[in-house]
C-alpha cells in the first residue's frame, strides 16, 4: 500500500507542554509533537500517562484545577473531538439529529433548513439508519455504537482540519469497536482531515496511525514513524506494550496491519 503524501508544513505544533495541578503536581511534562495535514498520530500508553490531558490541552478542555504551565500549543487550524463516553456526550433530552443539526447551524452558519439536511447526510454517511429522517430519536433510544457515531457526526459538523479522538471506542464491545475504527478511517480518507488518536491499546493505534508517541507518567518516552517503532522498539515501557498486544487484523482501508 502507497504511503499518503503528507504535507511537511506541520498544522499542529506543541512544544515542551507541560500540565499541573494547581498545587503543582506535574501531571504532563515537557511534551512536544508535531501533526501534518492529513497524518494520523497515536498517543499511546497506559490509564493515567497524561494521553487525554494533552489532547484536551489542544482544545482548551482541561479538568478544572488542571492548568497549563509551561510550554506552547500552536495552530490555524480548527480541531473538533470524539470523546469516550457517547452518551455522556449527548444531550439526553434532545433527539439526535436535531443536536447534529445545532452544531451544523452554529458551525457552518447556513439556514435551519439546510442544517438538517448536512445533519442527515452526515448520520447517513456514518451508517446511521434512515428512519431518522421520518422520526428523531432520543440517546436512550439508540444503541451504544449508534450514539458514538451520533458523537463522530456532530465532530465532523465543524469541519475539522483535525479530529482529536478520545479514546473513542473503549466504551464499546469488540465488533461495535471495529465497525467504528473503520468508519473513522474510512471518513479520514474521504475529507482528508488530520487526527490525533488517543489509546491504550498499541494494535489499534498501529492500524489507525502512522506516527505514534509512547507516553508514560505524563512524558514522551519513544516516539516515531508506526512501522520503524514497532520494528525496532527502544523503550523497556515500548517493548512490553508490544509484547503485551493481542494481534489485530488489518482494519479495511487502515494505514497497517498488526503482524
Amino acid at each position: 500500500m502507497e504511503e499518503k503524501m503528507i504535507s511537511t508544513s506541520p498544522i499542529l505544533e506543541i512544544e515542551a507542554l507541560t500540565l499541573a495541578t494547581k498545587s503543582n503536581k506535574r501531571l504532563v511534562s515537557n511534551v512536544s509533537f508535531s501533526l501534518g495535514k492529513g497524518e494520523s498520530l497515536g498517543l499511546v500508553g497506559e490509564s493515567g500517562s497524561g494521553k487525554s490531558l494533552t489532547l484536551r490541552s489542544i482544545l482548551g478542555l482541561l479538568p478544572r484545577g488542571v492548568e497549563q504551565i509551561g510550554g506552547s500549543i500552536k495552530s490555524d487550524i480548527s480541531s473538533a473531538m470524539v470523546f469516550q463516553d457517547p452518551r455522556g456526550a449527548l444531550d439526553p433530552l434532545c433527539p439526535v439529529v436535531k443536536q447534529v443539526a445545532e452544531v451544523v447551524y452554529y458551525r457552518q452558519r447556513v439556514s435551519r433548513k439546510a442544517s438538517r439536511a448536512i445533519a442527515l447526510e452526515l448520520l447517513e454517511m456514518l451508517g446511521l439508519p434512515d428512519s431518522l429522517k421520518r422520526s428523531d430519536r432520543y440517546p436512550n433510544q439508540l444503541s451504544g455504537g449508534q450514539c458514538q457515531r451520533v458523537v463522530i457526526a456532530m465532530a465532523l459538523a465543524c469541519k475539522p482540519g483535525i479530529l482529536l479522538c478520545d479514546e473513542p471506542t473503549t466504551a464499546l464491545d469488540v465488533t461495535v469497536q471495529r465497525h467504528i475504527l473503520e468508519t473513522i478511517t474510512r471518513l479520514q480518507n474521504e475529507l482528508g482531515f488530520a487526527m490525533v488518536f488517543v489509546t491504550h491499546n498499541l494494535a489499534i493505534a498501529a492500524a489507525m496511525c502512522s506516527k505514534l508517541c509512547v507516553m508514560k507518567e505524563g512524558q514522551i518516552v519513544e516516539h516515531g514513524n508506526t512501522l520503524a517503532l514497532l520494528q525496532n522498539p527502544k523503550n523497556p515501557y515500548t517493548q512490553m506494550l508490544i509484547s503485551s498486544v493481542l494481534p489485530l487484523p488489518k482494519l479495511e482501508g487502515s494505514e497497517h496491519s498488526w503482524s
